[in-house]
């Protein structure tokens, strides 16, 4: 019988090597070798991780936050290199999924999925 571990470093080994992770590492090294990219993307990412944090400590997040968030989306899919690299980390997100999916089906087997239950 296979380690478990053994077959888990093979899939990250995979992913690593994978298009998808080559894609996105290329588009990563282009924002951060572009100075005013890189600012624009550590504004976007700590706008994004403070929203976050706020969220998981059930704070409310206030209509001002929001607009400026958006603003800052805004901001950085108009340029180029951070929308391509948004779009790349969509892309392995995908794949990444759909591994979390193939991973989690034994467990999905035998306690069902309960949305598929609710909907019969």
């Amino acid at each position: 019988m296979p380690n478990i571990y053994d077959s888990a470093y093979d899939l990250e080994k995979s992913i690593r090597n994978s298009e998808e992770f080559t894609r996105l590492k290329e588009a990563y090294d282009a924002v951060m070798a572009d100075e005013s990219a890189k600012k624009m993307f550590d504004n976007f990412r700590n706008t994004q991780m403070e929203l976050q944090e706020k969220q998981m400590q059930g704070q409310e997040i206030s209509e001002e936050e929001v607009e400026e968030a958006r603003k800052v989306v805004e901001l950085v899919q108009q340029h180029e290199d951070i929308s391509k690299l948004m779009e790349e980390e969509q892309r392995l997100n995908v794949v990444i999924n759909d591994v979390s999916r193939i991973i989690t089906k034994p467990l999905e087997e035998l306690y069902g999925n309960p949305e598929e239950e609710s909907n019969e």
